[in-house]
């Protein structure tokens, strides 16, 4: 099994509390299908910063909206647990990179 950092990108999540109550109940649902698969359930994050050798920038369009770590036995099958995902009835997208041991 390979470890697998899922980085959640964009995305709405409804703005009334009963829309949001039932986005927050189909990503548990998701968690839970997943079930030992969760190495690390993440969290949601908010608008960060960009730093390169240049300077600091707010990261704009290219802030991470929330982050996973799902085990798999490769990558076909963590995209197929990405796929399953609520982010996708949201209009967001996954990004997915394995964890390289250290």
């Amino acid at each position: 099994m390979e470890k697998y950092l899922f980085v959640f990108y964009g995305g709405k999540m409804p703005t009334d509390p009963k829309g949001r109550e039932q986005s927050m109940a189909a990503w548990m649902k998701w968690f839970q299908e997943l079930g030992t698969a969760v190495v690390e359930m993440g969290a949601p994050t908010k608008p960060g910063k960009l730093v390169n050798a240049k300077g600091v920038k707010d990261a704009g369009s290219k802030g991470v909206d929330g982050y996973s770590v799902i085990q798999a036995d490769n990558m076909d099958a963590a995209v197929a647990f990405a796929k399953k995902c609520p982010i996708m009835a949201e209009g967001g997208e996954i990004s997915i990179n394995t964890v390289m041991p250290m």
